[in-house]
């Protein structure tokens, strides 16, 4: 890495051109002239026009690349530039305890320091009517249609329940309010894994939350996941919970959860049919999955996004399955 100090004295095209030169910038002068000049470097660089989908990827990928060239150092989560904001809340939460001098792109603390904020405010879910906090790198649930689906739609006879890759742990909250015994919410991810925790502790919910990849130990009566929509290779931390390269965690959760059902159960899949429109999955290929993992289709629930990205013609479905 090619590094070099710039201060308020730079312009934003110079900048821009050292970094197309491969060279990355240590901001050491005012931290709001550094945000002004990541705004600028930011509207400098060109929109994604026409293209695909991988297209449009490899364009964000580029984006990235050159707005994470404008770096701050820390000092044990401490920034020493003139009117710095005090992150250290913040930085404890997204990279744990202090360890020295750490590098971070501008644009990531930046992020780091929404996340705290959000998780500081929470996210009232209506269908809980309450407020989910989340982590940073945890998939917040600012999509209520999904969490909607599973609170409205009726219940089969459930003793237990679990929630497979629970993020925030909205959904397994969801069916613990709605009076399911026992639920257990599981997930591979331990920022997960915590953020889940603190959630059902602030609703005083009884719910199980286990680190773990996709099942946990038993057999439940119903079965609920909500994999990531997008069949398509992550590149942020966040990516993870809406990309899910070759349907990975999909086939796995299908072609694994007969062995955690109870004969009678019923199996939840939540997903949008985003991918279908992007010409990255074909319903065809989610009613083989279904079918080569020895599910049938027993019922479809629908709902239309309403968040402001939502695609005109995407619908989110709760697919109902049973052996």
């Amino acid at each position: 890495m090619h590094l070099i100090t710039v201060d308020d004295t730079i312009s934003a095209d110079r900048a821009l051109r050292l970094i197309d030169r491969g060279s990355t910038l240590l901001w050491e002068g005012d931290f709001q002239n550094a945000k002004q000049l990541l705004t600028a470097l930011r509207r400098r660089l060109p929109a994604a026009r026409g293209g695909g989908f991988r297209d449009h990827r490899r364009h964000q990928a580029l984006r990235a690349r050159v707005l994470n060239s404008l770096l701050i150092a820390t000092s044990d989560h401490t920034i020493s530039l003139r009117r710095a904001p005090d992150v250290r809340q913040a930085c404890l939460e997204a990279y744990g305890r202090p360890d020295g001098e750490r590098l971070i792109p501008l644009r990531e603390l930046l992020g780091v320091i929404g996340a705290h904020q959000l998780r500081h405010e929470g996210i009232h879910v209506e269908a809980l009517n309450a407020r989910i906090h989340p982590h940073y790198g945890v998939f917040a649930p600012t999509r209520s249609e999904y969490v909607d689906l599973v609170a409205d739609h009726p219940l089969p006879t459930a003793t237990v329940a679990f929630d497979i890759g629970t993020g925030t742990g909205v959904l397994a909250a969801v069916l613990a309010q709605r009076g399911v015994p026992k639920v257990v919410a599981t997930d591979n991810s331990e920022r997960a894994v915590a953020c889940a925790s603190d959630n059902v502790r602030r609703l005083g919910l009884d719910v199980e939350v286990v680190e773990t990849d996709l099942f946990p130990p038993g057999r439940a009566d119903l079965i609920v996941c909500n994999p990531p929509w997008i069949p398509a290779r992550p590149i942020s931390l966040l990516d993870h919970a809406v990309y899910d390269e070759d349907s990975r965690m999909l086939h796995g959760f299908l072609n694994g959860v007969r062995e955690h059902l109870n004969p009678s159960g019923e199996v939840w899949v939540i997903l949008s049919d985003l991918a279908e429109h992007l010409g990255l999955r074909s319903r065809s290929d989610l009613l083989t999955g279904f079918q080569y993992a020895g599910l049938r289709v027993v019922g479809r629930f629908s709902a239309v996004p309403r968040h402001r990205r939502a695609r005109d013609e995407e619908v989110t479905s709760l697919w109902r399955l049973c052996p």
